[in-house]
């Protein structure tokens, strides 16, 4: 009987290793319509519907009355931005846009770059209305060259609890870094630069911050995106009581010695979940973000935020 019941143990053993493992994570929640995004942004206008900007041709522009299904809106520029050609090498795609709303109209943080280069530019343009050629751009934020080091790519703008501005962006080279805003014009103030998350070198990206509770948290992208269904891209956070940081994980270690807390990673035939973005609903926080389906094609994730006993945020 021992040699039996030690031949079926075996035996299970051997087809729960055929199985395919549980979810470390759940899938995003329920999008139709036209889903296809890259690098998603999401605002929610007056009226309660959503505007969404990403990746693409002047910037692409989708909206939704019901964070559900979702349509094409044309584009922030549908005319070209010519002002950004010297940093695109004369490609029309604008990278990574944050959208927001503020005194009453839009406001609109994009970038220029080519693929693997540092020879980028944040700009910012504003809008009443969000709609499609409605937009005026306002100029340039911060640009970074091949000298430097660091990326002037994925901008998000943070308002922190005393109504001053700032801008977070990075990717690669030295990691994310935070500069201050003038609140009257939304261009840059100042000269200074403050390093706020990095990986020594590694591959960290598209920081996005926001304030809960006593904490400011800072969400990163680590590891690789653009790479279809192959891509490792994960959801990464750290938090703070300062909008300056410095940023640390649940572990204590500081998101600017490569720290951070992995909250969304790849699993089932979701791949490479980040670029994200945290929206503010009325049903409580949102999580926002890209990833790759089987098939390669990027889509539009949404999952719900909530918060653990000690204030991490949760996938749900």
């Amino acid at each position: 009987m021992p040699a039996i019941r030690a031949s079926f143990s075996a035996l299970l053993f051997a087809v729960a290793a055929l199985l395919p493992a549980a979810a470390a994570y759940p899938d995003p929640g329920r999008v139709t319509g036209d889903a296809g995004v890259h690098d998603p942004s999401v605002v929610k206008r007056p009226d309660g519907s959503y505007l969404v900007a990403h990746t693409g041709d002047g910037v692409t522009l989708k909206t939704s009355t019901d964070r559900i299904a979702f349509s094409a809106a044309g584009s922030v520029f549908p005319g070209g931005a010519p002002w950004t050609t010297s940093y695109t090498g004369g490609d029309r795609r604008l990278w990574a846009p944050d959208i927001s709303y503020h005194n009453g109209q839009y406001y609109l943080y994009y970038s220029a770059s080519t693929f693997g280069s540092n020879h980028s530019a944040i700009f910012l343009a504003t809008s009443p209305s969000g709609a499609s050629g409605s937009w005026t751009n306002r100029g340039l934020v911060v640009e970074s060259r091949s000298s430097d080091n660091f990326n002037a790519i994925d901008p998000n703008l943070v308002v922190d609890d005393q109504g001053r501005w700032w801008l977070a962006f990075g990717s690669f080279w030295t990691g994310v870094k935070l500069i201050s805003l003038n609140p009257a014009t939304g261009l840059r103030q100042g000269s200074g630069l403050t390093a706020i998350a990095g990986r020594g070198g590694g591959a960290i990206e598209a920081p996005f911050i926001v304030k809960r509770g006593q904490y400011y948290y800072q969400y990163v992208s680590f590891d690789f995106c653009c790479r279809g269904a192959s891509s490792t891209y994960r959801v990464m956070v750290g938090r703070s009581t300062s909008v300056t940081g410095p940023y640390a994980d649940r572990n204590g270690v500081a998101m600017n010695s490569g720290g951070g807390t992995e909250i969304l990673a790849g699993h089932g035939s979701v791949h490479g979940p980040g670029h994200e973005a945290v929206l503010a609903d009325n049903d409580g926080d949102l999580l926002i973000y890209h990833y790759y389906a089987d098939n390669g094609t990027a889509r539009l994730g949404i999952n719900r935020l909530s918060y653990d006993a000690a204030g991490w945020p949760v996938v749900g």
